[in-house]
């Protein structure tokens, strides 16, 4: 069939793509993880030995697809009865489609045609199992490419291990394949969006497995730290919804095993899971509250062990104690508007102390915005206030003298999101160098104006968009 045959050149392809960014690109990234650009050793293993090895390594193969064969299935039958034990026939035929990239949900829009010159850009991240690379598509779209580390240590062990090279790159390139479908199954806004997969025949290319998403922006703590409160608000908002949308997924509850910054990337401001390998949605048996221990580095936490001997809401509870320690602490109470301050300390001791579940933690973070985008917290700020000041509307400034502020949307001024003009004259005068502000007209994702604060300006000049605010010079009191 020609459709076949030009996948299968395209296939072809991609594996020589794929070797001409490992040459290109991962001599400075491997080298962290002390890995070294050669090919792996041919190795002569006895029969016996081999035939032992290849069993050890079949075996490994099968219990990864074990893995994966429950997550495309509902995770209950009607009876509420746990879907994991399927016949191995069915293991085959399911596993089959997926390997050779014929069982594809309806949102991929991209397979190993579309692959065909792309421009290998940057490498993004390096780990022992996979290498995610920036591409530009034969179009220029961006997207970010999952390739099997080849040079990862996962994949050196296990040749070590099996002396299979073809083998191992099979085998590790389960953790692709189990995000392939993870992807498929928990498909929300606060993931990142698979826009398809490419998928190298087996017996073919060895396996070779890529993954295709849309491009972000690695999450950055330390940038994050810097940046005005309503942003950080925004990527704990967006992980709450996230870690809702987890606790009553289609596959059940899910804990992210791995709960750690690097997992989340950012696009176009928006927070997403980006990896999804040690997501988990096996529940934990138990037969007392005992064996329900969340244990963390400084707090332990037991949790009841439920009448049908799983450990009640174990995941979820995972969850939301690692977005405290790895995310709130860090990020929400920081800065946060003196009218809103009683609720952000409320969720950080609450969440803290895992003393809500998922459900009421997100309805305090929704009414907090709820708050913020009405300007309800400013509501004990007096109407007067703008009094004091001069507006010229559709006007804008020139030879402005500008004076720094922290945090500030621009790094050469002070620039800072406010709800309205009320609150904008009040941030004005508890500035000692401000003497007057601009509502730009531009607005934040809550559609709160940003507005910039100067020590003074040469002069004004047409902008439809604008509206300037002066402080009025107050007379001088006359003598008694």
């Amino acid at each position: 069939m020609p459709g076949m045959g030009n996948s299968l050149r395209a296939a072809a392809l991609l594996a020589f793509v794929v070797l001409s960014i490992l040459v290109s690109l991962l001599i400075s990234s491997v080298q962290q993880f002390g890995a070294r650009i050669s090919h792996f050793p041919n190795v002569t293993v006895a029969g016996d030995d081999f035939a032992s090895l290849r069993g050890s390594l079949i075996f490994q193969l099968n219990e990864r697809r074990k893995e994966i064969i429950p997550l495309l299935l509902p995770h209950e039958d009607e009876n509420g009865h746990d879907q994991t034990l399927l016949d191995s026939s069915l293991d085959y035929s399911l596993w089959n489609e997926i390997s050779h990239g014929s069982r594809k949900a309806h949102m991929d829009e991209m397979d190993c045609d579309s692959l065909v010159d792309m421009q290998a850009m940057e490498v993004l991240g390096s780990g022992y199992t996979k290498l995610v690379v920036k591409v530009n598509l034969a179009g220029g779209q961006p997207v970010a490419l999952k390739l099997v580390n080849e040079q990862g240590i996962d994949m050196g062990k296990c040749v070590e291990d099996f002396k299979d090279t073809k083998g191992c790159r099979e085998l590790v390139s389960y953790k692709l394949q189990k995000e392939i479908v993870l992807l498929q199954r928990l498909q929300h806004p606060n993931v990142i969006r698979l826009k398809g997969h490419c998928a190298g025949e087996r017996g073919g290319e060895g396996g070779r497995v890529t993954v295709i998403l849309e491009q972000g922006t690695p999450l950055q703590m330390i940038q994050l730290l810097q940046s005005p409160w309503e942003d950080r608000f925004r990527v704990c908002l967006d992980l709450v919804r996230l870690l809702y949308f987890l606790s009553q997924s289609p596959l059940g509850s899910v804990g992210l095993l791995d709960f750690q910054p690097r997992q989340f990337v950012t696009v176009s401001g928006a927070l997403k899971l980006t990896d999804l390998d040690d997501a988990s949605a096996e529940e934990t048996f138990c037969h007392t509250d005992a064996d329900c221990t969340l244990q963390f580095p400084h707090r332990n936490f037991t949790l009841p062990c439920s009448s049908r001997g799983v450990c009640e809401g174990l995941s979820e509870k995972r969850n939301i104690y690692n977005a405290y320690r790895y995310f709130f602490t860090y990020l929400l109470p920081h800065q946060a508007p003196p009218g809103l301050t009683h609720l952000v300390d409320h969720i950080m001791n609450s969440t803290g102390e895992l003393k809500t579940d998922i459900n009421q933690t997100l309805e305090a973070f929704e009414h907090i915005l709820l708050l913020y985008k009405s300007g309800l917290h400013l509501d004990n700020l007096p109407p007067s206030i703008i009094r004091d000041y001069t507006v010229m509307q559709g006007m804008g400034t020139s030879g402005n003298v500008e004076y720094r502020c922290w945090p500030s949307y621009s790094q050469q001024g002070c620039m800072l999101s406010v709800h309205s003009a009320r609150e904008a004259a009040y941030i004005c005068n508890s500035h000692s160098q401000c003497n007057s502000f601009t509502l730009t007209g531009q607005k934040t994702w809550t559609g709160h104006l940003l507005a910039s604060f100067k020590s003074s300006f040469s002069h004004l000049v047409p902008d439809g968009t604008s509206e300037v605010y002066v402080k009025r010079t107050k007379a001088p009191e006359t003598p008694v």
